[in-house]
């Protein structure tokens, strides 16, 4: 029979780096795997963050059974205030991941309402007609799962983000034995994260940095700043054991670092000595040898406490002649620009700036798993067919091969979003496609500030070619003209005077030639107006500005 087929439908994260969310559906059931956000392009002005559109969930909202959670980073748990908005299905995720997840919703007022739920690694879970194993992954964060959903036709393995670490440094170690037995029962179809398909070799394990960091620590003479991402748990951790070891007090500025080790230190990732953290007012009580600044915003993101930091305009965090700033991360694409431009500031204040420029050493490592890795997951899984997720087209190709060149596997398959894959035990087929896209969101993130693609062009439009309003003020009584029209010109980059006085002649002669119906008709005779003034502009400057009619009744 026809339903008697696994649909696998990504709608997010195959072709971009974020918004990662992928349906799986058998019948009248459907489990959703993650549900991020992505940050936006140039191009989407005023924007702040992307997350995916979730229509065809809507549209089969009494078949959502569960969103599970592979881990807490914003890729992956960022948009579900919005979905859960939409659609309050139960959550479930590790115990640090939910942390996080309680913060995000109770900040949009949706913690009460949400049904979460937590998630053991080698503990099953059944909804429905899936039974969901989670199986322990490394990566940058804590607590961490790959999951491996036993459905009607077969295991589908999910990895999430992962690389294999045997000896991070939380002694949580990659579950190798977890995976090699499912290998052994036999897996249906491998979903895995393509981030870093383009490295060779191996991705270091967490505690590679602790050498060069540790010798930055000793070679500082003054205050140290450390930035990383408020995420990397392991790497706040080693940052907080070097200060302890080399006597420096730690002071921690920025919110969300601030609840990061908050919620670190209730989990028990973070064991913090007695009296080793102060407050950042106290930062001045302290000599500079003796401290250590994590601070936020690795990233130069326009208002966080680094960027602020750098142009001297924070209350705790002043940078001097010859301090140190470590930035333990990487340039993430698309953000160089703003992280150059808070080095240059960090430059003028004469302080000592270590990024991961390639020369620097062994300062970040990464969070996924370089192309030995996943020939290592693909050869102990041995799944029938494979299918790359996480990352763009480019990468997801890239990964196709590096699968399909080894021998293993029966068929690799290239999904984009939207597409809809149909397995059963033998056979995995394309066979249509669903709604997908991206919705934007201005801050605040609630659903009322859903920023439409009309929205979007409009603000293209006026930073283009500027804004013109014609004001025409009209006698009620009367119809008549109470003075001659006012033109209004913003954003045009050309003499106005002119200009103006000839558009003003422009819009009298279309008054002049209306009829006074014409005129009792406000939308009629603003698109008049519009139409004449658009051809006028065009005419005599190329430019298209937005051209806005105002009618003021008097």
């Amino acid at each position: 029979m026809a339903q008697d087929k696994l649909k696998l439908i990504p709608l997010g994260g195959l072709g971009e780096f974020g918004m990662n969310c992928m349906a799986i559906r058998w019948q009248d059931d459907i489990i959703v795997i993650d549900a991020g956000l992505m940050f936006p392009e140039e191009e989407l002005l005023g924007v702040d963050i992307v997350v995916p559109d979730i229509s065809y969930l809507t549209e089969n909202r009494e078949k959502v059974r569960a969103i599970l959670l592979t881990h807490g980073h914003e890729d992956h748990i960022g948009g579900l205030p919005w979905i859960l908005s939409e659609l309050n299905v139960p959550v479930y995720g590790t115990e640090f991941t939910l942390a996080y997840v309680e913060g995000k919703l109770e900040e949009h007022r949706l913690l009460d309402d949400a049904d979460l739920n937590e998630m053991i690694p080698g503990k099953r879970l059944t909804l429905g007609p899936f039974s969901v194993m989670p199986i322990r992954v490394t990566h940058s964060l804590v607590d961490c799962v790959a999951l491996a959903i036993h459905t009607p036709v077969g295991v589908v393995l999910h990895t999430g983000d992962f690389k294999i670490d045997l000896s991070p440094p939380d002694n949580k170690p990659f579950d190798l034995h977890a995976f090699a037995e499912l290998g052994k029962q036999g897996v249906l179809a491998l979903l895995q994260d393509s981030t870093n398909v383009d490295r060779n070799g191996y991705t270091p394990s967490e505690r590679a940095v602790r050498p060069k960091l540790d010798e930055i620590f000793s070679q500082t003479k003054k205050k140290l700043f450390f930035s990383c991402f408020s995420s990397s748990i392991h790497r706040i951790r080693l940052a907080m054991e070097l200060a302890h070891q080399h006597g420096r007090k730690v002071a921690i500025i920025g919110r969300s670092l601030d609840n990061s080790t908050e919620i670190a230190q209730d989990l028990g990732y973070l064991d913090v000595p007695q009296g080793l953290v102060i407050n950042p007012g106290q930062i001045r009580d302290f000599p500079a040898n003796k401290l250590l600044i994590m601070i936020s915003g690795t990233q130069g993101e326009p208002m966080s406490a680094l960027s602020r930091a750098a142009v001297n305009n924070h209350k705790f965090a002043h940078i001097d002649a010859d301090d140190t700033v470590l930035l333990s991360s990487r340039v993430i694409p698309g953000n160089e620009k703003s992280i150059y431009r808070m080095i240059d500031h960090l430059e003028r204040r004469d302080a000592k700036v270590i990024h991961d420029d390639g020369q620097s050493g062994l300062i970040h490592v990464s969070g996924h798993g370089s192309q030995e890795e996943l020939r290592l997951m693909i050869n102990l899984v041995r799944p029938k067919f494979f299918i790359p997720v996480h990352g763009d087209y480019r990468h997801l190709k890239r990964h196709a091969e590096l699968a399909g060149s080894m021998g293993v596997v029966e068929k690799t398959i290239l999904l984009e979003d939207g597409d809809v894959l149909e397995l059963d035990k033998g056979s995995a087929t394309k066979t249509g496609k669903v709604t997908v896209g991206r919705v934007c969101i201005d801050s605040g993130g609630t659903s009322t500030d859903v920023v439409e693609d009309i929205v979007i062009r409009d603000r293209k439009h006026l930073s283009e070619d500027g804004i013109v309003l014609p004001i025409i003020a009209i006698n009620k009584r009367t119809g008549l003209l109470e003075n001659p029209p006012e033109i209004v010109m913003r954003g045009m980059a050309i003499p106005e005077e002119g200009l103006i006085a000839e558009a003003r002649q422009v819009v009298q002669r279309t008054l002049e030639g209306s009829s006074a119906e014409e005129k009792a008709d406000y939308g009629v005779i603003k698109e008049k107006i519009r139409n004449d003034l658009k051809r006028y502009i065009q005419k005599s400057t190329s430019r298209r500005p937005l051209i806005m009619p105002v009618i003021l009744e008097i």
